[in-house]
Parts: C-alpha cells; sequence; structure tokens
C-alpha cells in the first residue's frame, strides 16, 4: 500500500461542484477523442462509449454528462452483441456510431438486424464502418438510399474478393462526409455525392472492379469540388484495357485541370495510361508521400509522372532503395536512410528479374531528374524460385539503363544475391567510358556473408585508372536492412 504524506490536502470527488466535474470529465474524454475521430486504416470507434461507465457511478454524473452531450461528444455505439433495439428505445436521441469494423469478430444475424435499424435512423447517424463477406452488405448498402446529414465517417471493406456488387445507390447523399474509405465496393457513375461533399478530407476507392471503371477526366471532375481533400487512394482490381482509358466521354472536360492545395497523401494502383491520364490534371503543391502500385505490361511511357512530382514542394530525395521480390520490384526514394516514411514508392508488379530489371530501367530513365540527385541507392534482392531463374540472367544494356539515371549516387549498397548480376553490367565493354555508371561513386558496399571475389575488380580498376576510385567495402547489418 502506498502511504500518502501527511502535510497534503485532498479533496474528495464528491465535494467538487459541477463546473469542476464537467471540466474533468471533458478532459477525460479528449484522450479517447484522437483514437476515434480521424484514423482512416485502424479506426477504433468502440472508444466513443468512454461515457458508459462514468454515467453509472451516480445519478449526478449520469445527469451532469446527459446534460452536455455537445461539449462532451457523446454518441451511442452500435456494434457487435450491442442490443441495439432496446438502446435505441430508452437511451437518449444521442448520434450513432454503426461500427462493425472488427477484423476478427463476425456479425451475427442479429448484429445484421440492428444495423438495419440503425441505419433508418438516417438523421443520427455520424460514422458507418461495415467488415463482413461482401453478400452480407448487400441489404445494409441498399438501406443507405436517402439523405444523411449527419454522417462524417464511411467505411465499406467487405471480408471476400467475389463478383457480388456492391454500388452505392444513387440517392444516397451526405453533404457532411469527410472520409470515405471503400474496397471492392463503388459509387455510381452520377452519383451526388462526390459533387456534394465539399468538406471531404480523405476519399479511398479501392481495389474497384472493371465494372466500376470510370474516366481519369471525370475523376478530375470530381475532384474539383473537394478543395480540402488530404488524402486520396484510386485502385483497381485489375488492370484497364488502354484503349478504353484513351476513349474520352463526350459529357467531360479534357483539358480540365484542378489544383488539391491540401492534399498531402496519394495512392493509385492501376495500370500507368490511367495513373498519367490522372497526374496530367491535378497539381498537388503540398503533397508528402506518393505511393505507386502499377500492373505488369510491356512498356511503360510515364512523362507526366516527372512532370506531376514537378509541381510538388516536398518530393525531393537523397536517397533511394530498389529491391527485386519475386512478385514485385519496388523503388522507394527518401531524403534520409533512417526515414520511416518513404516521400515516393513505386511499385511495378512483375516476376522474373529480367522483367524487373525492364520495367524498372523505363520507370527510372522517365524520372532522371528527380534521381540524379540521389546519393546513397541500396539494391536489395529477395531470391527468386529456381524455377524463374531462366529468366533471372539480365543483359548488360539492361543493368546499364537502370543505373544510368543514379548518376549522383556516391555509396552504393549492393545485396548478396545481386553481387554477381550487378558485376557483368559494371565491367566495360569496348571503347566504353570508364565513368559512363556512377561517375560520382566513392564507395560500393555489399553484405558481410557474400563474398564477391574478383567481381568488381575490372570496374574498381577502371576507376582507380581514371582518377576516381572506388572503396569496396564488406559490411555487417543483418539481412533484413537490405530488404
Amino acid at each position: 500500500m502506498i502511504s500518502l504524506p501527511d502535510n497534503r490536502a485532498y479533496t474528495a470527488i464528491h465535494t467538487l461542484n459541477d463546473d469542476a466535474l464537467l471540466n474533468i470529465f471533458y478532459l477525460y474524454q479528449l484522450s479517447f477523442t484522437e483514437s476515434y475521430c480521424d484514423v482512416l486504416f485502424y479506426p477504433d470507434w468502440g472508444s466513443a462509449r468512454w461515457w458508459y461507465k462514468p454515467a453509472q457511478v451516480c445519478q449526478r454524473w449520469r445527469y451532469l454528462i446527459l446534460a452536455s452531450p455537445v461539449r462532451l461528444g457523446l454518441h451511442l455505439v452500435c456494434t457487435y452483441g450491442t442490443p441495439v433495439a432496446d438502446m435505441l428505445v430508452h437511451s437518449p436521441p444521442l448520434p450513432l456510431i454503426i461500427d462493425y469494423l472488427d477484423d476478427v469478430r463476425e456479425a451475427s444475424a442479429e448484429d445484421e438486424e440492428a444495423i438495419l435499424l440503425a441505419l433508418r435512423h438516417r438523421d443520427r447517424v455520424r460514422r458507418i464502418g461495415l467488415r463482413m463477406p461482401a453478400p452480407n452488405l448487400l441489404e445494409p448498402i441498399k438501406a443507405m438510399d436517402g439523405q444523411f446529414p449527419a454522417l462524417e465517417r464511411l467505411f465499406i471493406w467487405p471480408r471476400t474478393q467475389d463478383d457480388t456488387s456492391l454500388i452505392l445507390p444513387t440517392t444516397f447523399q451526405a453533404s457532411h462526409l469527410g472520409m470515405i474509405s471503400m474496397s471492392y465496393a463503388t459509387l455510381p457513375v452520377g452519383s451526388p455525392l462526390l459533387t456534394t461533399t465539399v468538406g471531404l478530407t480523405s476519399l479511398e476507392l479501392w481495389d474497384m472492379p472493371l465494372s466500376a471503371y470510370f474516366q481519369p477526366s471525370y475523376l478530375v471532375a470530381r475532384l474539383a469540388s473537394m478543395p480540402q481533400l488530404e488524402s486520396l487512394s484510386i485502385g483497381f482490381r485489375c488492370p484497364i484495357p488502354t484503349r478504353d482509358i484513351e476513349r474520352q466521354p463526350l459529357h467531360t472536360s479534357i483539358g480540365m485541370h484542378v489544383t488539391l492545395p491540401n492534399l498531402r497523401l496519394l495512392f493509385f494502383r492501376g495500370v500507368s495510361a490511367y495513373m498519367e491520364g490522372l497526374l496530367a490534371r491535378i497539381s498537388t503543391p503540398l503533397l508528402e508521400v506518393l505511393q505507386i502500385r502499377l500492373f505488369n505490361q510491356l512498356n511503360f511511357t510515364v512523362p507526366n509522372l516527372l512532370q506531376f512530382m514537378s509541381r510538388t514542394e516536398n518530393l525531393g530525395f537523397t536517397f533511394a532503395r530498389l529491391t527485386f521480390y519475386r512478385e514485385v520490384v519496388v523503388l522507394t526514394a527518401d531524403r534520409r536512410e533512417e526515414d520511416r516514411v518513404n516521400p515516393l514508392d513505386v511499385a511495378i508488379g512483375c516476376e522474373h528479374v529480367d522483367w524487373q530489371v525492364s520495367s524498372a530501367a523505363q520507370i527510372l530513365n522517365a524520372l532522371v531528374p528527380v534521381l540524379s540527385v540521389v546519393e546513397g541507392l541500396v539494391l536489395g534482392y529477395e531470391e527468386h524460385d529456381l524455377s524463374s531463374e531462366q529468366h533471372n540472367e539480365v543483359n548488360h544494356t539492361q543493368w546499364c539503363d537502370l543505373l544510368r539515371p543514379f548518376s549522383g549516387v556516391k555509396v552504393l549498397h549492393v545485396a548478396g544475391g545481386l553481387i554477381r548480376k550487378l558485376s557483368h553490367s559494371l565491367r566495360l565493354a569496348d571503347g566504353q567510358p570508364p565513368l559512363e555508371l556512377l561517375p560520382q561513386l566513392q564507395e560500393l558496399i555489399y553484405y558481410k556473408e557474400s563474398d564477391p571475389g574478383d567481381a568488381f575488380t575490372s570496374f574498381i580498376n577502371a576507376r582507380q585508372n581514371a582518377g576516381r576510385s572506388v572503396a569496396l567495402i564488406r559490411y555487417p547489418p543483418s539481412p533484413s536492412s537490405w530488404l
């Protein structure tokens, strides 16, 4: 037991006046607010029930809390196992949070009935979060067929990826929405939702099926009415034929250009032609993170990517990683090696090293002005299956094309699996200038368990003869730091 000093004065909480108690309740709820207000990917809306237990302490506390619903941000939470029907009958008409977003819990038949019951109170619903099998979402989505004037957050995340068509009703409107996050679910073309939500700060339409396809110009026209947007995620479930992207509908403005002054995060997954059509039409001067996932294709022509990046103020880099995984090659770039968030993250889905090098080289050479200032480069490699080894031999020209954009690199890290592959590309061909590739290189670092032998001898001797010596260094960190 902790003993308290005798010379300190203590006041029992029941002696505090109502204003003091109310201030305590206000400060107490602040510790929960951040966990259920604006968290996009991992919302914890159950924290909105913070006031349930204090309201049961005594009649006085209950009266004070219920008398200040706005100041204390009081909500009723409809979630797993909650007797929603009884709660609505016996509780004050407080705003409603419909929270069925748990990763592991399944909504029961009673829960599904409770969701439909809560959705009938359209003027009270503040947040809707549904994570369940796609077929189970059909009825709740169908019930969202009118005005939801108080709705601030809408999350629809199916657990299954089947062919169930999840399309919001065309009559669904919510003028006070601040966040929309949907996967495998779509908005119908012509929906007024994206033109009436001027306060929207986050829009995520991810894993959209081909049936939900809309032109980049159509999306840009809708973005024009979202000046407060801070986060934008657009992703398709599978590749879209390029011919469909290039076919412009007559009712949209092809030349429209929109500036999103508050956008900080932009995520895209699809084919490069769609990305180019989108980036050509928007400017994001304060963008801090750009993440791109591209489907495999033979040719990548991305001039608008560089132009888009040049219209931002914060996408500058001095350090880059290029990692070859089994099914994807990933470029990340940031300002320092230890940065936890990469301002630039570009991934291309393809399986074999030769295809990966070819695809990456096309993207990298489109970003020469950006990558030429990079001073530190890591080349990482995850061992590929033996069945793909016939595709793992990359010719000299491909590696040269890959490395050429990094003309300012001073320190190059090479994972053990790439030493043999890379060393061949660094050997000078007849008549090739010794400083054509990596002219500023000072250190070539390789992982300690890999013995390069004489793999880099030719390259290092050529640099030595040209008066630009390169130090070959064995480096000791764990393998995970290379990937």
